[in-house]
């Protein structure tokens, strides 16, 4: 059976969402005073769509959702929280809020920028696994400016 308009519209689409919406986050969160970078892997093999890094070293993850399917076939989000200090959804616009679970955070993000809809909880992290998530952090920040020069 061939796939229909719809289908391959939204195959198309998923990923110019996904771009816009992690823009969206990025910007956001460095206009919070935070440090973001992209898809960053995680001690325990995961890996964060975007991660922030504060002024007084505290750590927020980003998991972009793209759509709902998107967000009902993924289920490791609740391996992210011990690897920051708040935990965010970040969706586009159009995306039905009333399914995500109440404990994250949420950011609502297009590609110029977005809004904290929802703050997430605060769990601050021990200071010895935050030493080694800054130093982590800092070092692929600078591995990937290399890579740029």
């Amino acid at each position: 059976m061939a796939p229909s308009v719809l289908s391959i519209e939204l195959e198309f689409s998923r990923p110019r969402t996904t771009l816009a919406v992690t823009r969206g986050a990025a910007s956001l969160l460095r206009d919070m005073g935070y440090a973001p970078l992209m898809e960053v892997c995680l001690p325990n093999g995961r890996r964060a769509d975007v991660m922030g890094l504060g002024t007084r070293g505290d750590l927020i993850i980003c998991e972009v959702k793209s759509g709902l399917d998107d967000y009902r076939v993924d289920r490791k989000w609740h391996e992210y929280g011990p690897f920051c200090d708040a935990f965010f959804f970040a969706v586009a616009p159009e995306f039905p809020e009333g399914i995500l679970p109440d404990e994250p955070g949420l950011i609502v993000a297009d590609g110029f920028g977005g809004a904290v809809v929802r703050d997430a909880p605060v769990t601050p992290l021990a200071p010895a696994r935050r030493k080694a998530l800054t130093i982590a952090f800092g070092r692929l920040a600078a591995m990937r400016l290399m890579r740029e020069a």
